[in-house]
């Protein structure tokens, strides 16, 4: 593949590549044993897979801006999780939303696509269930992107996280409902734009649909038990560690420094056990494709370029 450069106004050179792609995205829906799961996919069959893994409370739908910036180089496949977006979301009674659980699912996503080799971009919830795939696929994952997707305990934010971890020490109904202003409007927008320079960047429809998925019957019930189980993923941060360490698979973190919930520190924590890892921050907030999504796209056709 060719690569070449361009010069950003008051920035530095930024590859672009010159493949020729099919710019058209295609929305698809899997049957799986346990739930239909809905994804985007774009770009080349034959080119290196990138599996694009979203968190709360959105859906693939984070990924528009990005998914033409990748699909040149990249086949891309972006789904939505078990209950999110327009994947299945039963009741909570009815499936067991945990993220061991969600990863479990998205196992049997991998292997009904044939996904024999793939790097992987994780972001907030997607961290965890994705590097729960690669502690199940440790021979299949061939690079993380990491987008403000942590997995280390310095980068969780003691603040943004206290109503939660409150409700891990003490998970009363009382301190349970103390978490359903997490799932409104207002506090869905405020994930969008905290820490944006420019908050007229960010689409309207973004945190909309998001809230409009939200404001679905099952799902309060569904995210509530998410916050309950994501104590799991923190205990499970050193055997992450771990396959960074042994395997040292390329590895970017592209971090939005303002993020009120995932820290700096959780980005520079990667080099820790990966030196090789390169960690590139940007002046904007926890959805920083909302941004600065040419941005993040050129730095990880660079990245990987370079990996060849």
């Amino acid at each position: 593949m060719k690569i070449t450069s361009v010069l950003l106004a008051g920035a530095l050179a930024l590859p672009v590549s010159t493949a020729a792609a099919d710019p058209a995205i295609h929305y698809k829906t899997v049957a799986l044993s346990e739930a239909k799961i809905f994804y985007r996919e774009a770009g080349d069959p034959g080119k290196p897979v990138m599996l694009l893994l979203h968190g709360f409370p959105t859906s693939s739908h984070m990924f528009r801006d990005l998914i033409p910036e990748l699909s040149g180089d990249f086949h891309v496949i972006a789904p939505d999780l078990p209950g999110f977006g327009f994947s299945s979301a039963p009741d909570h009674e009815a499936f067991k939303y945990t993220f061991d659980h969600m990863a479990l699912v998205m196992g049997d996503f991998v292997e009904k696509l044939k996904l024999e080799k793939f790097s992987i971009y994780i972001f907030d919830y997607g961290a965890p269930v994705g590097l729960r795939l690669a502690l199940k696929y440790p021979d299949r994952i061939s690079g993380i992107v990491t987008q403000n997707g942590n997995a280390y305990v310095e980068g969780l934010s003691e603040e943004g996280w206290q109503p939660i971890s409150t409700y891990w020490k003490n998970p009363t109904q009382e301190n349970r409902d103390a978490l359903r202003k997490m799932l409104t409007l207002e506090t869905t927008r405020f994930q969008y734009v905290h820490g944006v320079k420019d908050e007229s960047l960010v689409a309207p429809e973004s945190y909309t649909l998001d809230q409009t998925l939200l404001d679905r019957p099952q799902s309060a019930e569904i995210q509530l038990d998410l916050f309950g189980d994501y104590q799991n993923n923190v205990k499970l941060y050193p055997k992450f560690q771990e396959f960074f360490r042994t395997r040292k698979v390329p590895t970017l973190a592209v971090w939005g420094k303002n993020d009120p919930f995932f820290l700096p520190p959780g980005a520079e924590a990667y080099k820790r056990d990966n030196p090789g890892a390169k960690v590139v921050f940007y002046d904007t907030g926890h959805f920083a494709l909302e941004t600065h999504a040419k941005e993040i796209g050129a730095e990880i056709r660079g990245f990987f370029a370079g990996q060849k």
